[in-house]
């Protein structure tokens, strides 16, 4: 079993790490330094490699060196989930293959994207990658950005493959249709509707948004795992305004330049993207520095 996805059933969340750039390298110290303050936090694990870490358009020895820097910095503190995708299956399987030698504590898995295979096709990808590793997978359903969707249909079919375990979905009605699932996690991959998720049962979330004032998003969870729906309401309003921005641009340019405001790394994205506006980075700067202490939630956020 994947660790800190199924071992109990409080809700978890995962943070999908960007990659720090600078030079139009990958800054691997900086990307420790990263690893470091995600622990320090409390977020329950970290994913690599993925959308949010430009893992696309990483080469084969950088993405070895980032999974390997970021190991050394977590010591072991948090499992860690490295994103394999691409449009040929061998390709995918290869990526398995490199990363095996490294301790994950699994990987994330999306459909062929650009293809956009029907459900056989995205089965058998699966499948083939599933038996190219020992480790469990965790689904990644996001067709606004591979082209086809995985019906919640076709995921409880691949759920039947010992592998795997748990799914990120980012489709509305596919959380919706999947809550209460008892055969495999699923997680919220759509920040704006982490909160609904969570009241709902669900199995944790993969914000990137919880890049910034990650203590605020720790806090949600745990407000929702002790019932306090009120409160929890409340922060998710104080965060709404930074979700919306976060993503009022390709991703993770936003999340660069917001992290690029705390200080905490470079806003360098590498090209084809390109960084945030100057007016947005404006906007998160004044939404950031309104965000309230994690101490102070309840009293400045509910009514007396």
């Amino acid at each position: 079993m994947m660790a800190g996805l199924r071992e109990d059933s409080r809700a978890t969340l995962w943070l999908p790490l960007v990659t720090p750039m600078q030079g139009g390298e990958p800054d691997l110290a900086c990307a420790q330094r990263l690893a470091a303050h995600y622990v320090a936090s409390g977020v329950d694990g970290l994913v690599i490699l993925g959308t949010t870490g430009e893992g696309g358009l990483l080469t084969r020895d950088e993405r070895l060196m980032f999974t390997a820097a970021v190991l050394e910095a977590v010591d072991g503190a948090l499992p860690v989930l490295a994103g394999v995708g691409g449009v040929d299956t061998r390709v995918v399987c290869e990526q398995v293959r490199q990363l095996d030698r490294f301790d994950l504590a699994g990987y994330l898995v999306p459909p062929p994207y650009y293809l956009r295979p029907g459900d056989e096709g995205i089965a058998w990808h699966v499948e083939r990658v599933a038996d190219a590793t020992w480790r469990p997978l965790m689904l990644y359903n996001v067709p606004k950005r591979t082209g086809c969707n995985m019906s919640p249909a076709l995921v409880q079919r691949l759920a039947a493959h010992p592998r795997v375990v748990a799914v990120k979905e980012c489709d509305a009605a596919g959380l919706r249709a999947l809550a209460g699932n008892d055969r495999l996690a699923v997680f919220c991959g759509e920040d704006a509707a982490m909160l609904d998720h969570l009241l709902a049962g669900g199995g944790g979330v993969v914000p990137a948004c919880a890049h910034i004032r990650p203590d605020l998003f720790v806090r949600l969870l745990q407000l929702v795992a002790q019932g306090r729906v009120a409160a929890a309401r409340a922060l998710f309003a104080s965060l709404a305004p930074l979700i919306s921005l976060l993503f009022s641009e390709p991703n993770p340019a936003p999340v660069k330049s917001a992290l690029a405001l705390c200080g905490l790394a470079s806003s360098e994205v590498r090209r084809p993207l390109v960084p945030a506006s100057r007016a947005l980075r404006e906007r998160l700067d004044q939404v950031i520095a309104s965000l309230p202490a994690v101490e102070d939630v309840e009293r400045t956020l509910l009514p007396a």
